[in-house]
């Protein structure tokens, strides 16, 4: 579609302008090889997460990391810039008026990732798909080129502590899971949006505890992570969805779902009502800051988000039997 078209060019021409953004801190591109799988992240004060983050990737197969860091204040530039497998750049910019991040992520998905495959994420976000403690991430996309596929989806699954936020234990390079155990199973809900032919996810424990009077504006939860990239294409809203809109469907001919994976999410350790507070007040978050104030605090109230009818997370074939993740093919 011609409207689609423009939009993707639009959004191809802000990510080669915000270029001028960034400013190299440790650039070790050129150790990049040809076969190599990527991963890319926009971060600002996540030195507690960083060690983990980066153990738990590497252990998959990522064999390089590129970071934006938007002017963090704990260390994480610092930190980042010591590892040898991370290129660092650093920006002042105002992180909601460069699309949350998304202009200079995918400027540097264009000008590496070109013919990688890419793994885009969040600094609290882990990927895990289908046999990840036995299948490595290479054994994947080999599978998945082979079947043609460039694209594969995850949903990204709120866990949390049994109690309140504050009193979860947690110190930096600690598997933030065995702290954050808990999850909801049944509360989501699928919506299609037909122009980008995407799902649109919602539900886990913020729809549950934030937003049960205003389910519309619970997070969305569906994201497309890892993909064979191009350096046409261009995510859309987050890792939500991306242009060129076939690379969004999540279904074969069938309508039987593909493959697929989860993003557990550590968004709720004890940090989280400390940066509540600070994003209240940046309001660089959500386009519209001031309708998100409640959330934030509910947040900062230092809420205890189990209930009984919370899952205990078990692994990978849990989240299979509850159709959180799929196996499809790759196997």
């Amino acid at each position: 579609m011609l409207r689609l078209r423009l939009k993707r060019q639009r959004l191809l021409w802000r990510s080669f302008r915000s270029r001028h953004r960034l400013r190299a801190v440790a650039d070790r591109t050129q150790q990049i090889g040809r076969d190599d799988i990527l991963a890319f992240a926009c971060v600002r004060n996540e030195a507690v997460r960083l060690p983990w983050f980066l153990s738990h990737h590497r252990a998959l197969g990522v064999q390089h990391f590129l970071f934006v860091d938007n002017a963090s204040d704990d260390g994480s530039r610092d930190f980042l810039a010591g590892e040898p497998d991370c290129s660092v750049w650093t920006t002042g910019a105002s992180y909601k008026a460069s699309r949350f991040g998304l202009d200079w992520v995918n400027w540097l998905l264009m000008h590496y990732g070109h013919g990688h495959w890419c793994l885009t994420l969040d600094a609290d976000e882990a990927f895990i798909y289908p046999r990840h403690d036995t299948l490595p991430l290479r054994a994947l996309t080999e599978r998945l080129d082979a079947e043609g596929t460039r694209a594969f989806g995850a949903l990204m699954l709120d866990m949390y502590p049994k109690g309140p936020l504050d009193a979860a234990p947690y110190r930096m390079g600690d598997d933030p899971f065995a702290t954050l155990r808990w999850f909801d199973a049944g509360n989501y809900t699928v919506l299609h949006k037909p122009l980008l032919r995407c799902q649109w996810v919602q539900g886990g424990a913020r729809a549950r505890l934030f937003f049960a009077d205003e389910p519309r504006r619970a997070p969305t939860l569906n994201k497309i992570p890892l993909v064979k990239w191009h350096r046409r294409f261009a995510y859309v809203n987050s890792t939500h969805s991306l242009l060129p809109r076939q690379l969004n469907q999540m279904h074969d001919a069938a309508g039987l779902p593909l493959a697929s994976g989860v993003l557990l999410h550590s968004k709720f350790l004890p940090t989280i009502i400390a940066k509540s507070r600070e994003e209240k007040t940046r309001r660089e978050h959500f386009g519209e800051a001031e309708a998100f104030d409640a959330y934030y605090d509910g947040l900062i109230a230092n809420p205890d988000l189990w209930h009984e009818a919370a899952c205990e997370y078990a692994g990978w074939r849990q989240l299979v039997a509850l159709g959180l993740m799929h196996e499809g093919n790759a196997r």
